[in-house]
């Protein structure tokens, strides 16, 4: 795993996240992946079932911005293995994602992008 993970991938997030569409899909699916991680740990007090539709809306969500990403311009880091992986997508989507939100650079790339 990167040290410093949540500086790290906030040094390079504007730069992977340049295209309308992608900025669109991202804007609809974190809200499902927080849903399905959500879903997820509710499952042991509610019902193992739900476990399975919370994973399938992350592997949605991931797999929606993963497309959204090939149409950027400057293609994200490479996975450095299967830990780095789930700590970059958690850490996008309930760290990095919303500060970008937040923080009005989302709006700026919109503005920007053709």
């Amino acid at each position: 795993m990167r040290p410093d993970l949540v500086a790290w991938q906030w040094a390079h997030y504007t730069r992977n996240h340049r295209d309308k569409q992608n900025l669109f899909v991202h804007a609809l699916t974190v809200p499902l992946f927080h849903a399905g991680t959500l879903t997820v740990l509710m499952a042991p007090l509610t019902s193992w079932a739900f476990a399975i539709s919370g994973l399938a809306l992350c592997g949605f969500a991931v797999s929606a911005q993963g497309r959204g990403h090939a149409r950027e311009a400057e293609k994200p880091i490479a996975f450095a293995g299967p830990l780095d992986a789930v700590a970059r997508i958690v850490v996008e989507q309930w760290v990095t994602f919303p500060r970008y939100m937040v923080s009005g650079e989302f709006v700026r790339a919109w503005r920007a992008a053709p």
